[in-house]
């Protein structure tokens, strides 16, 4: 992540509440209700090195609501972590969690480090740390980490493991994200890319556009593209004509062979692992990102960083629809352009929304002791994203508005109709 992307985060995160609460007409009371986060916690992380030397890194955890349950959010380790950026994300985890309805408000937490500097043992040392730091204002029924980036299922074992140890019993529920063996959910790491889909699915079926004749730029192959083009191809059967990571992209305009992409980069893996791909595979041509984002396609799915689609390009965008898979790959000057062209942008906090609405499954199945078939986690998680997805077009309808200014209407209106009900204590 770059240093210019930082701050705008929060900017933006402000403009996007204040939007929605001038057409709600609220007062500037009620903007500051929600927009200050109730909780915010900085920690220094002191571990020992493998070579014997002391650190001290700097370690975040943001509570922005609890107004509708439990705060909830993942957990990154990056060098360029700040309070700034988790108070944003913790914002807009709250937005996220309340737009498909589930009793979650947002939170977010990271730590200022540089993983690929750390030996496994001291990652391990380090997490355990910060889960030790933050553990007065977390749990399965005040605040529930999950992955978040250079995060995974092991680093929620050993945070699990932490707690577990520090508390004298299991509580499955106070980390999502975890190993299915630990009590992790099955179909959690598709959650997000999945919900992605079913998005992609509904924007098609209102528009009237047949799935087999769409065709489908993924901007960012990694975790959720990847998943996200297994789906979209092999159970709904649109065309994955564009793919790109870090290193830049391809374009195969008959459409990619996807268990051959599949297997190209389960034996390959890491960032950057398509650079090679169509060197040697015929129809398959050496695109940017940059061209990626313009290609002539029924569907752009940007799923990599944020501000890929700004005041700057969003003129050139070709795609019917852009569905975000990543959070903020569109500006509010972006937005606007692209409703202005009549192209229909699914936002980042319903399109990706899947993620933190199985890790919900996952905690309610650890509060339970309980466990879920596969079959069972995608048919609530279809059935949660067509309600909210309905419910923002109807709202977009009503409103003559973007979907995204609808989502954001939806989600800080059931926040602040909870907040009223509650009340203010004492």
């Amino acid at each position: 992540m770059q240093e210019s992307h930082r701050e705008p985060m929060l900017a933006m995160a402000d403009r996007q509440l204040d939007q929605a609460a001038e057409r709600l007409g609220f007062d500037a009371g009620m903007r500051e209700w929600l927009r200050v986060p109730e909780r915010k916690l900085e920690v220094a992380i002191p571990i020992r090195m493998d070579d014997g030397e002391i650190r001290v890194f700097t370690g975040y955890r943001v509570q922005h609501s609890t107004a509708r349950g439990p705060a909830k959010g993942g957990i990154r380790y990056h060098t360029q972590v700040s309070m700034d950026e988790v108070q944003a994300l913790a914002t807009l985890m709250t937005w996220k969690c309340a737009v498909v309805g589930i009793p979650f408000g947002g939170a977010k937490g990271g730590v200022a480090v540089n993983v690929r500097e750390l030996t496994p043992s001291e990652l391990e040392r380090l997490t355990r740390r910060y889960a030790a730091s933050i553990m007065s204002i977390t749990g399965s029924h005040r605040d529930i980490p999950a992955p978040d980036i250079d995060t995974d299922a092991q680093i929620m074992a050993w945070f699990d493991d932490t707690v577990t140890m520090m508390r004298g019993y299991a509580d499955p529920a106070v980390v999502t994200g975890k190993p299915v063996g630990m009590g992790g959910s099955l179909g959690r790491s598709e959650a997000t890319s999945r919900g992605l889909a079913y998005c992609t699915r509904f924007a098609l079926k209102r528009a009237g556009v047949a799935p087999d004749s769409a065709t489908v730029a993924i901007q960012g192959y990694g975790k959720v593209g990847s998943h996200a083009a297994h789906i979209l191809n092999k159970e709904f059967g649109l065309k994955i004509v564009a793919v790109s990571d870090v290193t830049g992209g391809w374009y195969c305009p008959n459409g990619f062979d996807i268990d051959d992409l599949d297997a190209y980069m389960e034996e390959k893996g890491g960032n950057g692992a398509l650079a090679e791909y169509g060197a040697e595979r015929a129809g398959v041509e050496a695109i940017s990102n940059r061209e990626l984002l313009t290609l002539d396609v029924t569907v752009l799915a940007p799923c990599a960083i944020e501000e890929q689609i700004t005041g700057q390009n969003a003129d050139a965008i070709k795609a019917r629809f852009v569905v975000e898979g990543a959070n903020g790959p569109t500006t509010l000057e972006g937005d606007a352009i692209l409703r202005e062209r009549g192209i229909v942008a699914v936002p980042d906090i319903l399109a990706n929304a899947g993620g933190v609405t199985v890790s919900y499954f996952e905690w309610v199945q650890g509060l339970q002791f309980d466990r879920w078939s596969l079959k069972q986690v995608r048919k609530r998680l279809h059935s949660v994203m067509e309600e909210a997805f309905e419910q923002v077009w109807g709202v977009a309808k009503e409103h003559e508005c973007s979907l995204r200014e609808a989502a954001f209407l939806v989600a800080i209106r059931r926040v602040a109709d909870s907040l009223l009900i509650r009340g203010l204590f004492p």
